[in-house]
């Protein structure tokens, strides 16, 4: 089993990273494979909404990692995005690349568990953590949860290893994560798959006269 652990943050070992690097060893300790891939300091380019991923499964921008991430997907079996908190919002580096990853790469990620985690200085945490999770419920995935809102306190990555309360919350993701998993591949292996669930009807919010 392999979780990917996405650091939306341009700091490559900082606040996010120092978080998402707790998650990971307790994985790693509970014999499942860690990837940490970081978004860097590069544009990310947003969704333009133009269509063109619904045939290829990829998006028709190639400048970023988004295609290389859906692919990697495919194969993983959970997930952790991380983002530090700007302005009391999630980077936007992160949102127009999970945008893009959710709605060319959907299929990838669809029923598997994942976790969504925030850094911050000190406030802006609960909204950044809602944005995130948006994506996560309309793919069906299970959400992991921790003891705590999933959230890391401090200005740097020293100080944030000082968040005793934020590190032990991220140590119960990975536990969390751990246990969803073995559950998930428990009912495989006595064939228990994933619900074929239906997608043909869309409405919009309009009344004809």
């Amino acid at each position: 089993m392999k979780v990917l652990l996405i650091n939306g943050s341009p700091r490559a070992d900082g606040c996010t990273f120092t978080a998402l690097t707790e998650i990971s060893n307790v994985l790693n300790a509970e014999s499942i494979e860690t990837e940490i891939l970081q978004i860097g300091n590069k544009p990310v380019q947003d969704c333009i909404g133009c269509g063109g991923c619904v045939d290829k499964g990829k998006c028709v921008f190639s400048t970023d990692p988004v295609n290389e991430w859906i692919e990697k997907a495919e194969s993983a079996d959970g997930f952790v995005f991380g983002s530090p908190v700007y302005y009391a919002h999630p980077s936007g580096r992160i949102l127009s690349a999970m945008d893009r990853l959710f709605y060319a790469g959907g299929k990838n990620f669809e029923h598997k568990p994942a976790a969504v985690i925030v850094s911050a200085r000190r406030a802006g945490t609960t909204a950044s953590l809602d944005a995130l999770s948006k994506h996560l419920g309309i793919a069906q995935m299970p959400v992991i949860s921790s003891t705590y809102w999933n959230m890391v306190h401090g200005n740097s990555p020293d100080e944030t290893k000082q968040d005793f309360e934020g590190m032990e919350t991220m140590r119960n993701i990975g536990a969390n994560m751990a246990w969803i998993l073995k559950c998930i591949q428990a009912g495989k292996n006595i064939g228990i798959n994933v619900p074929q669930t239906k997608k043909s009807v869309r409405t919009n919010f309009i009344r004809q006269q």
